[in-house]
C-alpha cells in the first residue's frame, strides 16, 4: 500500500519524526527527513539507507525559503510527493501572565506557519498523486491546556488549517488528516519553552508510563493508509475529547487539578 511512495517528514531527528522515518521505511517508502540539525538526521539516513532511498535536508519550518526548498529538494530527487508529514513542533510550559509574548510567535513560527508553509508549496506535487497531508497536532488542539497557551493556541490552529484545507479540496481525492498522539514519550518537555524563551531542561511527567513514539508511528502510517480524516490516541485522549463536548466545564476543573500536580508546575 505504501510501497515507494515519497513521504517527507518534518521534525525527523527526535521523537515522533524519528519514529515515523523508521516506519515508513519498514512499509518500502522514500522517506526524506526534515530538521534543523543535520548531523541527527544523517545518523538515522545511516540505519535506513541499506533499505530504502533517504533524503536528509536541513530545514527550519519557521524560515518559509526553507519549506520552499525542502519541497524543491525532494522533487529534484524522486520527481513527486505523495505524502507531507507536518510534525516539527515544540511546547512551552509558563502562565500567560508571566509569559514572554515572543515565546507564543516562536510556537506560531514552528507549530502553525511550518505546516503552512511545507503544506503551500507541497500541494500541487499532493494534489497530482492524490497524496496524503497531515498535521500532528495533541489533545491540547481540542482543548486548551493550562500554562500551555502559546502551544494549544499552535494546535487549535493547525486543527483548524488542515480541516478547512480538507473541505476545500473534498472532491479533488486529496487525503487530509489530523493526527493527535495524547502524551508520546520524546524530548518535546525537555526543550520546551518557559515564560522567558528558555528551555525548561528536563520532563515534569514520567516518560516511562506514555505511549511509545515508535507505538504512535504505527497508528500514523495505519491513518495515512486506511485515509482517516482523524486519529486521537490513547484511552485518556480519547475520552477528553469525548466528554469536553457535553461536560466541558467539568473538563476544565479535571484538566486543571491533573497538570496542578505536575512537579513545579505554575498553577497553583
Amino acid at each position: 500500500m505504501l510501497k515507494d511512495k515519497v513521504v517527507i517528514i518534518t521534525g525527523a531527528s527526535s521523537g515522533i519524526g524519528l519514529a515515523a522515518a523508521k516506519e515508513f521505511a519498514s512499509h518500502g517508502c522514500k522517506v526524506v527527513m526534515a530538521a534543523r540539525r543535520l548531523e541527527l538526521l544523517q545518523e538515522t539516513e545511516k540505519l535506513i539507507s541499506t533499505t530504502t532511498e533517504v533524503l536528509s535536508v536541513k530545514c527550519d519550518v519557521s524560515i518559509e525559503e526553507d519549506c520552499k526548498a525542502l519541497i524543491e529538494a525532494t522533487v529534484a530527487k524522486f520527481g513527486r510527493i505523495d505524502i507531507l508529514i507536518n510534525n516539527a513542533g515544540i511546547s512551552m510550559r509558563a502562565m500567560f501572565r508571566d509569559l514572554d509574548l515572543s515565546v507564543i510567535k516562536q510556537l506560531m513560527d514552528v507549530n502553525f506557519w511550518g505546516t503552512v508553509y511545507c503544506t503551500k508549496y507541497a500541494l500541487p506535487w499532493l494534489l497530482s498523486s492524490k497524496g496524503s497531508v497531515t498535521g500532528v497536532i495533541s489533545i491540547a488542539g481540542y482543548k486548551g491546556l493550562p500554562a500551555r497557551t502559546g502551544y494549544s493556541s499552535s494546535k487549535f490552529a493547525v486543527y483548524g488549517f488542515l480541516d478547512t484545507l480538507r473541505i476545500e479540496h473534498l472532491h479533488d481525492g486529496l487525503h487530509v488528516m489530523v493526527f493527535a498522539p495524547g502524551f508520546t514519550a520524546s524530548n518535546i518537555r525537555q526543550v520546551a519553552l518557559t515564560a522567558d524563551g528558555s528551555k525548561q531542561g528536563e520532563t515534569p511527567r514520567d516518560e516511562n508510563k506514555m505511549m511509545t513514539a515508535e507505538e504512535c508511528a504505527k497508528h500514523l502510517s495505519k491513518g495515512i493508509i486506511k485515509r482517516k480524516a482523524e486519529v486521537i490516541l490513547t484511552a485518556q485522549g480519547k475520552l477528553v475529547v469525548w466528554i469536553n463536548k457535553f461536560f466541558p466545564r467539568l473538563v476544565d476543573r479535571l484538566e486543571y487539578n491533573f497538570m496542578k500536580k505536575e512537579p513545579n508546575s505554575p498553577l497553583k
